[in-house]
């Protein structure tokens, strides 16, 4: 894993270790982080960013499951490079007393960058998992979401699973420390 003080130095406290931060990393996406913002690449070689609902799972793998109507179907299509991000409040103890360039005023905000490439699911794999966050979402009673037979999930959903190269951890530690590691080190 690698550490990135990301400010003026500071007599550093303790360096947390990777499973301390992959622990507080995945708590944070599971249970407060909720929409995220999705980055493909368009026909010009430009990023497209946009919010939507998606879902990290235990291998650090991230779903997706949208309406089959998106551009962004096609540039994944063309091109399979993806960029996750979620952003969320600060830490409770968060700090951002050391800056290197401009002083804000503003507390470090949790973020978490999944990079990867996406490879869409076949029939069988997209309903199974539509199914089963649709459980999730409506035990918690989160029942907004139209209800949908089979046959509609494969008329009108598609289904992707982001295989993660790195994560980026932001506002996990003191001050604006970062934390990044690679598929090898996942846990």
């Amino acid at each position: 894993m690698q550490v990135d003080d990301n400010e003026r130095e500071r007599l550093r406290s303790r360096v947390k270790s990777l499973d301390e931060v992959q622990r507080e990393v995945m708590t944070f996406l599971k249970e407060e982080a909720g929409f995220a913002q999705v980055y493909t690449i368009n026909g010009e070689g430009f990023p497209v960013g946009r919010t939507m609902v998606a879902v990290i799972n235990d291998d650090w793998s991230v779903t997706l499951v949208q309406r089959k109507v998106h551009r962004r179907l096609g540039q994944l299509r063309r091109d399979p490079h993806v960029e996750v991000a979620w952003v969320g409040l600060p830490a409770p103890d968060s700090i951002n007393d050391r800056p290197h360039v401009y002083d804000f005023g503003l507390l470090v905000p949790r973020v978490v960058f999944v990079r990867g490439l996406a490879r869409f699911m076949d029939e069988e794999e997209m309903v199974a998992t539509f199914q089963r966050q649709t459980q999730i979402q409506r035990a918690k009673g989160l029942t907004g979401a139209p209800e949908r037979t089979v046959e509609n999930i494969k008329e009108e959903l598609v289904g992707l699973r982001v295989a993660p190269t790195q994560v980026r951890a932001e506002g996990f530690a003191t001050g604006a420390q970062s934390f990044t590691w690679t598929a090898e080190e996942m846990r």
